[in-house]
């Protein structure tokens, strides 16, 4: 959940704020196209051990979700205006046909999505470690789950 006290902005300039809104709305648009994947993986899934699956889709799915939910009302917290226009997230992942693939295509996908939503928490923390420590723990926060969802998802690889 977002911070329900965040910190004033201070002496923000207008180009810092609207860079660090930029990266706030990028993030969830990865986040609202991760819910969208990993919903319709869960409703795909099928085969052996399909029931483990699906259940970690959709419960990584809804966590997702929450994370969207929290980055969005940072955007507001910071003044700024969610952006949950589809028509730009599409080109970011969403638009592959999971007819046909296995339960390890799909965990692989996901597992993917999950190393690069890491790789760009990483990237991000330190920026806003510079300009808006409230929103820096939030990342932070966000960065530990992501990493929960990469191990839940390499543990279902194993055999």
């Amino acid at each position: 959940m977002a911070d329900p006290h965040p910190q004033p902005l201070g002496d923000d300039t207008g180009d810092d704020l609207a860079v660090r809104l930029t990266l706030l709305n990028a993030a969830l648009a990865t986040k609202v196209v991760c819910v969208r994947r990993y919903t319709r993986h869960a409703l795909r899934a099928n085969g052996p051990h399909h029931q483990a699956v699906k259940a970690a889709f959709g419960q990584h799915a809804r966590e997702e979700q929450d994370h969207a939910l929290r980055l969005a009302e940072r955007i507001q917290q910071l003044g700024g205006r969610p952006d949950f226009n589809l028509g730009g997230l599409m080109p970011r992942g969403d638009t592959h046909d999971d007819e046909g693939r296995t339960l390890v295509e799909l965990l692989r996908e996901n597992l993917e999505a999950e190393r690069l939503a890491i790789a760009t928490y990483r990237d991000l923390i330190p920026y806003f470690a510079e300009h808006d420590p409230t929103t820096q723990r939030l990342l932070e926060e966000l960065l530990t789950e992501e990493e929960a969802h990469a191990s839940a998802l390499h543990a279902l690889l194993e055999p």
